[in-house]
């Protein structure tokens, strides 16, 4: 590029953008046609594992793992459910991606109002924020856990993790895909080796997959924590929205002939494949956290249920489970590994936050950063209440401050649930319809049927949960009138959220109206101009 021309059109930071869905990398991966099934697969994978991160971030661990303590293997079948959710959701969004070729905050504003894009755009940055505060917590505790660096500068050195995302960007796609699955296997290896050395009990296990009404309980209470709590708690952590705006856009990173039907067909099909494969090891990772805390530490060992307890508990004898893992943990390997682990889950989030604040910025306000700055600005944002509660706390007991922070990590949750309708409804309008997909590409009617199912459901113990994880902001034990003031706080919300959830949807159905106009416009356009020309 000419200095001269630098100096007629000066390179911004924030820059109009309202073209394909991550302009730089969409289209850019070639794949082969009327090739073997597996040489096929292997081009269309990569996307499946960047979403199957969301699925194992460090939020998702000490929910699991205390899942484990207090209920035993009771809860393993909620992980298998929310599992089959999560397939069914994201084939739904790459299906939108490759079809329609928006992603779902394109296609969310191209059938809305301006207003209502930047409402939903401010409430997805306050679930991704949310999402980075538990992976900025994670990070940091594993530098802390692995070179003593002290709390408050391993806080500040995650934001440092830009910079290794600003070299990713200069890689190319095809290898931040590969990075990315190297260090899937790096944390499905290392809980893989802790649980085979655990042996665990495989009766009690496979029977814990069959859900029965002890799994959705509100009794016992168990640590403070009842059945349904738990439950509630590893739903939360498993299925985000983030995943479902970035799956749409990386979907769309192959390059495709989307004049071919049957080129279209190809990719929904293997894009599906790879998304499955890929969360069918995020299941079996989050399966292996729920058994290390039933069987590779005693029963109610563990008092600790923050990373650091974690951590300290994987090197005490006295809260192992048998003599294998006691004669290991001496030598400091099970506790390393753990915090190697929580590092590669912290630097997977990373590159998958960033790529989604993108997508969600781009699509619903049309704006567009370099991911280094867009990374910075978010990464700041988020690291404030962490330091805030590490300094605040730093005179307590080693304890409370675990426990603050790792009530700081959990409470950050709760946005997740205000988000997390505003991406499923839109999709399964999107995906059921028509008008949007075409027939060929529709939902059938069993898809139609279970994401139904999946969307109300899910939406429903979300707003269920809410009194609970607003009671979670008061402490542990909330008094009589801190209990009635987080319930009051939650009916305010939750008539909030279905009030949104209105106006989106009515959005939506209009827009959806306007379109189906709009091409039967075209099409006697079309029909008129082929008379004419006949004539």
């Amino acid at each position: 590029m000419s200095d001269d021309h630098k100096k007629r059109h000066p390179i911004k930071l924030i820059q109009y953008a309202n073209g394909p869905s991550l302009e730089e990398i969409n289209g850019t991966v070639e794949v082969p046609h009327g090739k073997g099934f597996w040489r096929t697969l292997f081009a269309y994978s990569g996307p499946g594992a960047l979403v199957a991160v969301g699925y194992m971030d460090p939020g998702n661990w000490s929910t699991s793992i205390t899942g484990g303590q207090n209920f035993q293997y009771l809860l393993i079948s909620v992980i298998l459910m929310s599992s089959l959710i999560a397939m069914l959701l994201q084939y739904m969004a790459a299906k939108l991606g490759i079809v329609s070729q928006m992603d779902l905050a394109q296609a969310i504003r191209a059938r809305t109002s301006k207003k209502l894009g930047i409402v939903l755009w401010i409430l997805t940055e306050l679930a991704i924020m949310a999402t980075d505060i538990a992976e900025v917590i994670g990070a940091a505790i594993a530098l802390y856990l692995l070179f003593h660096i002290p709390l408050v500068i391993a806080v500040l050195v995650t934001v440092l993790d830009v910079l290794v995302l600003l070299l990713l960007t200069k890689i190319g796609f095809r290898k931040i895909e590969a990075i990315v699955v190297a260090l899937i296997l790096v944390i499905l290896l290392v809980f893989v080796y802790q649980v085979a050395l655990s042996d665990p009990n495989m009766g009690a296990l496979l029977k814990g997959f069959i859900p029965t009404g002890e799994t959705f309980a509100s009794s016992p209470s168990i640590n403070g924590m009842s059945p349904i709590q738990g439950a509630l708690g590893i739903i939360g952590a498993t299925v985000m929205p983030h995943n479902l705006y970035l799956h749409s856009a990386i979907s769309q990173t192959r390059k495709i002939d989307h004049k071919n039907p049957d080129d279209v067909a190809q990719a929904v099909k293997f894009s599906a494949w790879d998304s499955n494969i890929q969360l069918s090891f995020a299941f079996v990772v989050n399966c292996l956290l729920l058994v290390m805390g039933v069987a590779v530490f005693k029963s109610g060992a563990v008092k600790d249920p923050s990373f650091f307890g974690l951590f300290q508990a994987l090197s005490d004898s006295s809260t192992l489970s048998n003599g294998v893992l006691i004669a290991i943990a001496k030598s400091g390997i099970l506790s390393i590994l753990f915090a190697v682990a929580l590092l590669a889950s912290g630097q997977n989030s990373t590159i998958t936050g960033t790529l989604t604040g993108q997508v969600i910025m781009e699509g619903f306000v049309h704006m567009k950063m370099p991911l280094w700055a867009r990374r910075l600005v978010t990464r700041i944002i988020s690291v404030i209440p962490v330091i805030v509660c590490v300094m605040l706390t730093a005179r307590d007991t080693p304890m409370q401050q675990h426990e603050a922070l790792n009530t700081l990590m959990n409470n950050s949750q709760v946005f997740l649930a205000f988000a997390l309708p505003f991406s499923m409804l839109p999709l399964l309008m999107f995906t059921n319809s028509k008008v949007e997909m075409g027939d060929r590409f529709k939902n059938t009617g069993w898809v139609k049927v279970l994401g139904w199912i999946s969307v109300l459901g899910l939406t429903g113990l979300n707003l269920k949960g809410l009194p609970d994880s607003i009671a979670g902001f008061f402490g542990d034990h909330p008094t009589a009138t801190q209990t009635n003031m987080a319930n009051i706080i939650a009916i305010v919300l939750i008539v909030a959220i279905l009030a949104l959830l209105a106006w989106t949807i009515w959005d939506l159905y209009k827009g959806n109206q306007r379109y189906e106009a709009h091409l039967a416009a075209v099409a006697d356009e079309k029909e008129a101009k082929a008379d004419v020309d006949e004539q």
